[in-house]
């Protein structure tokens, strides 16, 4: 099928309406499964690749680097900054001497001269935000990154950025990175709505919610296996009864109805009218494919209610 094209925002540029997220490069998937998944989505019409610098430690980025060597002009792509990497004591948080330095080492693994869309990963307490949006907009000026993004922030959060930008004529966040998923709609109450009323781009990432939401969870024990043994977080995360019966009712609709239920999970979050692209993972290209499915969906009016209902929406935002 033909691939419909989104755009990335107010930026004008065009983006894949599926971003494929590359935290297993390096880890769960090695250099010639990277290579297989990478190859896979550019055949699909795949142009967005999300990255960070934390994921395997470097390794992500530098395998992407090695992969978009021949086609970087047509690929667009993302990375972060947050994390600690290394054991200085200042290797972390959204300093202006971190962003600084770890831009430079992005670009080097990436082996780019610049970055499309880069993301302050986490909401920094311990940082002035003048700061932070100083030192991006510098790296803007520079050449360095063309957007800056913000990942996991707080709608004011967003907004108090955006504002000390707009005060200062600096370049202000384009993009935002949620976490959504039928069983996570916090960001339905404040983000979303946000973002479509200032025409930022969405890119939310756990579409599948961990991998809960295609069912492979649901034999025995639903969280005995996978990330779900390796990181505690996600167990804090899905770890909810109440998610699990999500979950199972979800999984059942979808088989009842001829989708694959990641397919059919990818579709609904796409279908929000304020995302533009939910980040997709894969330890390999069968994964891959299952996502891949979700294009294929006519997510109607009708469908989008009936899934949602098998969720509880959270309160709106003036809830009384």
């Amino acid at each position: 099928m033909k691939m419909a094209y989104k755009l990335l925002g107010n930026t004008g540029v065009k983006v894949s309406p599926l971003c494929m997220g590359t935290m297993t490069f390096g880890k769960e998937a090695d250099e010639a499964a990277s290579a297989a998944i990478f190859n896979r989505c550019r055949e699909a019409g795949i142009n967005f690749f999300d990255c960070a610098n934390v994921y395997a430690k470097g390794e992500s980025e530098r395998i992407l680097g090695g992969l978009i060597q021949g086609c970087r002009d047509e690929v667009v792509i993302t990375t972060k900054v947050f994390d600690r990497i290394g054991t200085d004591i200042n290797a972390g948080g959204t300093s202006r001497r971190h962003i600084m330095a770890s831009v430079e080492q992005s670009l080097r693994r990436l082996k780019t001269d610049h970055i499309d869309v880069y993301f302050l990963h986490h909401f920094d307490e311990e940082t002035d935000m003048e700061d932070s949006l100083r030192a991006l907009d510098d790296l803007v000026k520079q050449g360095k990154i063309l957007y800056p993004a913000a990942s996991n922030y707080a709608a004011w959060q967003i907004m108090k950025a955006r504002a000390i930008s707009r005060r200062e004529g600096w370049s202000p966040f384009r993009c935002i990175e949620p976490m959504y998923n039928l069983v996570k709609r916090q960001a339905e109450v404040e983000i979303l709505p946000m973002a479509a009323s200032e025409n930022l781009a969405v890119i939310p990432y756990n579409p599948l919610a961990g991998g809960l939401l295609t069912g492979k969870y649901l034999q025995d024990q639903p969280l005995s296996a996978g990330r779900f043994v390796e990181n505690s977080e996600y167990q804090k995360r899905y770890g909810d009864p109440r998610i699990q019966e999500t979950v199972r009712k979800f999984v059942q609709f979808a088989q009842e109805h001829g989708y694959h239920p990641a397919a059919l999970a990818v579709a609904w979050v796409s279908r929000h009218p304020a995302v533009t692209a939910p980040i997709i993972g894969a330890r390999n290209t069968e994964q891959l494919e299952d996502s891949l499915k979700s294009l294929e969906i006519d997510m109607t009016p009708e469908l989008y209610r009936q899934i949602s209902e098998l969720s509880v929406a959270p309160p709106l935002a003036t809830d009384r």
